[in-house]
């Protein structure tokens, strides 16, 4: 079974956010602790595993894994998994996904385009516990709805750069607030806005470059900026750029991808 890693939201290898993706036969879905075990073995934030759908309003079903879990939504994988099909000459144009958030669309060309559901910000308390976890104090705190990620909002790009979390405490407040992770956004010197997002208890420390998180900045800072197209740099060690638009109750997403290694899975379901 063939399976490839794919950086994404990068312009170059070794850059942006890898996600393997196995392309998948027609039928029934593999068993999921199956899929959990690959993606456990991949190690990476997210592992994609498509089908051809069966769907009238979908070609392709999805599905995406962490290391420990899967998950509801995952921007960077469906950009790597469009950038995989496009590739093997599976789809041409729009793609259109069936996943656990619904029908989610991929425009293919000299970049990938995903349109997915704005996550709409809603400013709350500063959670208990949550300045000690990342050691620095929030602008505003704001929930994102569905997405059940908090975004923190800090004064200036140094400080987004510059934070250490206590990765284990932060963990434990998403978990006891119900939490898949914790943004941490500042308005950009170069870019718009810059970004960092932290994911322990999804099995992720820190993601790389995390598409639907910018669902939820999308939304933030079109707001506050007044501009509905915007930049974002999200500022990892390996750093990635995202062309986000916010248009009403849809966002979309731009980015590049490259394919970095493609092998075969010896381990069949």
């Amino acid at each position: 079974m063939r399976i490839r890693v794919v950086d994404a939201f990068a312009e170059r290898a070794f850059g942006g956010n890898p996600a393997a993706v196995c392309v998948l036969a027609a039928g029934e879905w593999p068993d999921a602790g199956w899929m959990q075990d690959v993606a456990a073995e991949m190690n990476l934030s997210e592992t994609a595993f498509a089908r051809p759908s069966e769907q009238s309003d979908a070609d392709w079903d999805l599905r995406w894994f962490t290391p420990t879990i899967e998950v509801d939504m995952c921007g960077h994988a469906t950009l790597a998994t469009a950038h995989v099909l496009a590739g093997d000459g599976l789809v041409g144009g729009k793609v259109r996904f069936s996943t656990r958030s619904g029908i989610l669309l991929a425009s293919v060309g000299d970049a990938i385009t995903l349109d997915f559901p704005i996550s709409p910000t809603t400013e709350i308390a500063v959670p208990d516990g949550l300045v000690e976890a990342l050691g620095v104090q929030p602008e505003s705190v704001h929930s994102t709805g569905a997405l059940t990620d908090v975004l923190v909002v800090l004064p200036d790009e140094a400080a987004v750069r510059a934070i250490t979390p206590d990765v284990g405490a932060v963990e434990a407040v998403n978990r006891r607030d119900g939490n898949r992770g914790t943004i941490v956004t500042a308005p950009g010197q170069e870019y718009d806005f810059v970004s960092r997002f932290f994911a322990p208890a999804a099995g992720i420390p820190e993601d790389p470059v995390c598409g639907s998180a910018h669902t939820a900045l999308a939304s933030y800072w079109a707001g506050r900026l007044g501009r509905d197209d915007l930049v974002g740099y999200q500022a990892s060690d390996r750093g990635g750029v995202l062309h986000v638009t916010a248009a009403g109750d849809r966002v979309y997403l731009s980015g590049s991808a490259v394919t970095t290694l493609d092998g075969e899975l010896l381990m069949r379901p």
